[in-house]
């Protein structure tokens, strides 16, 4: 039906999209592929319910661009970006603008589902609201659990530099130029930092920080 939430997916790249709608819908999710951000804008789509999976970095406009795009319309879908490593500060930026989740290539199946499923519900949570208001730049953040709010307070003023770094999306060596530590250091705060983050992965890292209110650079 027209007024099911659709997982509108986004990717320049054929055989991403491709692999992206078989995994999805069969994961028993209603999904819509667009080769570019142009061709989802110009359609209906951004004014149905669902939420939006796009790659980062495209031609013609980014999936940073098209969120902002989004956001000065005023419409609230929730949006997850996908990144390749070398675009981890973009995708880190598209979550401090708002974004739910961005996810790192090669995508973890369940990692990938599970952020597709929050993202769902947030974008089921805005259409039970009454009335509608106007929506904020960025969707309000949920509550710090207290137990990340502990894991920030265990790590030393270096450490916290680190992870400063890393929610920044910067390389240990672009780390350890601005710190003025060796490389071969930065690598040791950081498998640290994730430790007693009790982090898996960068995204995860992330997440919890901007959780937190902890944030690099601007």
């Amino acid at each position: 039906m027209a007024n099911d939430p659709t997982v509108f997916v986004i990717d320049d790249d054929d055989a991403v999209r491709d692999s992206l709608l078989i995994l999805l819908e069969s994961a028993g999710f209603r999904v819509e592929a667009y080769a570019s951000p142009a061709a989802f804008l110009d359609g209906d789509a951004p004014a149905r319910p669902g939420c939006l999976l796009t790659d980062v970095r495209m031609p013609g406009m980014s999936g940073l661009e098209l969120q902002e795009t989004l956001a000065q319309r005023g419409n609230p879908m929730p949006v997850i970006v996908m990144t390749g490593h070398a675009d981890v500060p973009l995708a880190v930026r598209a979550m401090k603008a708002g974004a739910v989740d961005f996810i790192e290539k090669p995508f973890d199946e369940e990692t990938l589902i599970g952020g597709v499923r929050t993202a769902l519900a947030r974008a089921g949570a805005m259409a039970a609201a009454s009335p509608p208001a106007a929506p904020p730049a960025a969707p309000p953040a949920a509550a710090c659990p207290p137990e990340v709010l502990a894991r920030l307070s265990s790590l030393t003023p270096r450490e916290r530099d680190v992870l400063r770094g890393m929610v920044d999306g910067k390389s240990n060596k672009v780390i350890a130029f601005d710190l003025s530590i060796s490389p071969r250091t930065v690598e040791i705060h950081r498998a640290r930092v994730m430790e007693k983050m009790q982090a898996d992965s960068l995204p995860q890292l992330v997440r919890m920080s901007l959780s937190a209110g902890f944030a690099g650079g601007p």
